[in-house]
């Protein structure tokens, strides 16, 4: 089985090597390619940085893996992954592993994470997809992550359906202190949440607002994935590409022109 490892903390990424031992060592045929640089809450845009309409890559080698063909491609993740399903690193990929990406990717905030971007991008292409991410803004407990991916992805080899992705956020905290793995609903925020100040104008053609972050406050009411990461879970969501919604009268909407 093909594997495409992707994410989007870029080439230099600790959390991509990781992955990339973890599916080598589930006997994947595995293919890395990831942004030249950070390309976090990227989402799921197709942007690119071309020269003459030629996207730009470069080969690179990870010592520990020195078999793997690995590539820092100068575009977002799910732009590689696009490309990838169209055979530009070789036959189409049959699961694609997105991360390990520091820090969460809870909530209904997923809809900006560059990781979960590539991995629904994939799951639209008829792949398998997994998008992994490990909790903390300076993780540091890869063994966990690994423990916590290997058996991720091999229930995905075995189970996962084509045009859909596994989300699975991992607590940063050493192995025997993890609590298991549950399933999850999204939490109704991420792990942060932005805020917008006033607007200031100086001069008539130009204006700025401030915009900060802070962390989310996480509703313990109910079991959400970000609720269960904080309490030393692992979590696992299966999330579906956006489709139409039935159910709707739309009928005031429609009209037609005459030929």
């Amino acid at each position: 089985m093909r594997a495409l490892i992707v994410n989007d903390d870029g080439i230099d990424s600790r959390g991509l090597r990781v992955l990339a031992q973890v599916a080598v060592d589930a006997g994947l045929d595995v293919t890395v390619a990831a942004p030249h640089i950070e390309r976090s809450g990227a989402s799921a845009s197709l942007s690119a940085l071309e020269e003459e309409g030629t996207l730009s890559m470069s080969l690179r080698t990870f010592p520990e893996l020195p078999e793997l063909e690995v590539f820092a491609v100068e575009a977002s993740p799910a732009l590689i992954t696009f490309i990838a399903s169209e055979n530009a690193f070789g036959p189409a990929p049959d699961i694609v592993l997105s991360g390990i990406n520091l820090g969460p990717n809870t909530g209904h905030a997923i809809l900006h994470s560059g990781t979960v971007g590539a991995a629904l991008t994939a799951a639209s292409h008829g792949a398998r997809a997994v998008a992994l991410s490990l909790n903390g803004t300076s993780p540091s407990r890869w063994e966990t992550a690994a423990s916590v991916a290997t058996r991720a992805v091999q229930w995905a080899i075995e189970h996962a359906p084509r045009g859909q992705v596994l989300n699975v956020n991992i607590p940063d905290i050493p192995l025997d202190e993890v609590r298991g793995l549950q399933t999850a609903p999204l939490a109704e925020f991420g792990a942060v949440q932005a805020e917008i100040g006033e607007v200031e104008e100086s001069g008539r053609e130009s204006r700025s607002v401030a915009v900060t972050f802070r962390s989310v406050m996480i509703d313990e009411t109910y079991d959400s994935d970000a609720a269960l990461l904080h309490r030393g879970w692992a979590t696992a969501t299966m999330l579906t590409m956006p489709f139409e919604v039935s159910g709707f009268d739309l009928s005031a909407l429609a009209f037609s022109t005459s030929a």
